[in-house]
């Protein structure tokens, strides 16, 4: 019995108990929550929603939690339920109801966790979109780790998930980087407002290999070819860098495409003619703080170029044209704006600002020694995705910039991540999936199976504890999706790792010398291959391999 299980019997339970009372089930609330008590003295799982529906429903809470506490214990799979201090119930499962949380793992494997919470919803999951002018930096390979884990978590809740990259290839960064490659090809100094590092060089060097004659064209030919063959030639390093991070993208946009095509243009002149745009100092100006943004922004300057919010609302309608139900957006620290203005541009289409949601990251740093790290070997001015990985590994770096709130900061101790042993939580949770691996194999070359098991033999503390830790994965991923927060698989991972190790150290599961195999064995390695499927599962889910051995 699973914690959604149980919630479901608690809701029949408490919607009997009322009627017989002479009671309004409308009291009950949505969602009913099962806990994990902090002490696991107090049972395996506890409720307060006698607290939640006294009040309403007109009972004592502790009258109420003892009624439906005698209705739970009478419950088939619950052995006894109790009330504590103000009317909490404790509750604790039969050995055969945590039981079927193992042979439901075991019979759904690589599906355990999924659900069809959000089938049919088409959502566009946009996130990187690195301006082509340099290599991936910290902060884009954060969203490239954290992006590719949600696409792939919101996939497990029935989701069609579009992973796009948005390429910037339009705008004055693109100018300053012709000119930047440009500069290097000449061996001049970088532009003022140029870019600059050893890959500069490197571009400008491929530029010229491909085209000889550049260097002798008349100026302007001589840049739109660098700029042309430039672009190219860094967004593809920029998707070969990501392939070998292990993110792919389905679509990848071309910004420069919404105003080739008249988009931008169809955008501008429909706000005009629903009145949401005005003209103001020789500028349009799009309404937004009549739908909530902090104030009215220019879409079109006085010198008849369009602002960067041009492309933004003529990309949301493209998004939505493209029969998108929800757009998501993954933002750097410096985009807390792009919050209201994409909201407000959404609503003064007519839409739905709800269809727009923003995440946005804050900063990485990485720490060797103590001492902060700053300069790349090769982009010179920021450190890359391929700096992070070169330190620590792929798996390391994705499950780092993964595994904390995107809300939140990261400090990465390179030395940390890099080591092999307990401190560093990859190669903890990845140990404990390849010690039941390896587990696994021994029990193959003793001939004990998992097969047939009898599950209600497993009745210790550390078993219980990893089955109700086993059960919890489902709610995880539900929650990671709904709350968009990849990083409580991994804080989950570890705690699962845990309660193995825990069972691991104080429960043996193969016999030893000359003992024959028992049920008990065999109830055991059933949950050892259970856990195994879990660690595999979430890992999955995080891009991160799950190892047989190390």
């Amino acid at each position: 019995m699973t914690p959604a299980d149980l919630a479901e019997v608690l809701r029949a339970s408490a919607a009997k108990v009322l009627a017989e009372h002479g009671l309004d089930a409308a009291v009950l609330p949505a969602e009913l929550k099962v806990e994990r008590p902090r002490n696991p003295g107090h049972g395996d799982y506890a409720s307060n929603v006698a607290m939640q529906i006294a009040k309403p429903a007109g009972v004592n809470p502790r009258e109420l939690a003892a009624w439906l506490a005698a209705a739970l214990a009478a419950t088939e799979g619950i052995e006894s339920a109790e009330v504590a201090g103000p009317g909490f119930i404790n509750i604790r499962l039969a050995a055969s109801a945590q039981g079927a949380i193992l042979d439901k793992v075991l019979t759904e494997g690589e599906r355990y966790g999924t659900n069809n919470t959000l089938a049919k919803t088409k959502i566009n999951l946009e996130f990187v979109s690195a301006n082509p002018t340099g290599p991936i930096h910290l902060g884009g390979t954060r969203w490239a780790a954290v992006g590719d884990a949600l696409g792939r978590i919101l996939s497990t809740q029935g989701a069609d998930v579009t992973r796009e990259y948005y390429f910037n290839d339009h705008g004055a960064q693109i100018d300053r980087f012709a000119r930047s490659l440009v500069a290097a090809a000449l061996d001049e100094p970088t532009p003022e407002d140029g870019y600059a590092g050893a890959y500069i060089h490197e571009i400008a060097a491929d530029v010229i290999a491909a085209h000889p004659a550049v260097l002798d064209a008349p100026e302007q030919e001589r840049l739109e070819t660098f700029r042309a063959a430039g672009v190219e030639l860094m967004f593809a390093h920029i998707k070969e860098s990501l392939h070998n991070f292990g993110t792919d993208f389905d679509v990848y946009f071309n910004e420069s495409s919404l105003f080739t095509s008249g988009a931008v243009d169809r955008a501008v002149e429909q706000l005009k003619a629903s009145g949401n745009l005005y003209q103001s100092d020789g500028a349009w100006w799009i309404k937004s703080t009549a739908y909530g943004d902090d104030q009215d922004r220019v879409v079109i300057k006085s010198d008849g170029n369009s602002a960067y919010i041009a492309g933004d609302i003529a990309y949301f309608q493209d998004k939505r044209a493209r029969g998108f139900d929800l757009c998501i957006y993954m933002l750097g620290a410096d985009h807390h704006g792009y919050i209201g203005r994409l909201k407000a541009a959404a609503a003064a289409f007519g839409d739905n600002p709800d269809t727009v949601e923003v995440l946005i990251g804050q900063m990485v740093n990485l720490v060797r020694d103590g001492a902060p790290v700053r300069m790349s070997k090769r982009a010179g001015t920021v450190i890359t995705l391929e700096d992070l990985v070169e330190a620590i590994g792929v798996d390391a770096a994705r499950y780092v910039l993964v595994r904390s709130s995107v809300n939140s900061s990261i400090d990465i101790d390179l030395q940390l991540w890099a080591s092999q042993s307990n401190e560093n939580p990859v190669y903890y949770v990845q140990y404990a999936h390849a010690r039941l691996s390896s587990l696994a194999r021994n029990a193959a070359d003793l001939g004990v199976t998992s097969q047939n098991p009898d599950l209600s033999l497993l009745v210790t503390e550390h078993e219980g504890e990893l089955i109700r830790t086993i059960g919890e994965y489902p709610r995880v991923v539900a929650s990671a999706a709904s709350l968009r927060e990849p990083h409580r698989i991994a804080r989950y991972l570890e705690e699962l790792a845990g309660a193995y190790h825990r069972f691991y150290g104080a429960n043996r599961v193969l016999p030893q010398g000359d003992e024959e195999p028992t049920d008990l064995h065999t109830a055991r390695l059933a949950l050892c291959d259970a856990t195994r499927q879990v660690l595999a599962n979430g890992l999955g889910l995080l891009g991160v391999s799950a190892p047989e051995q190390m």
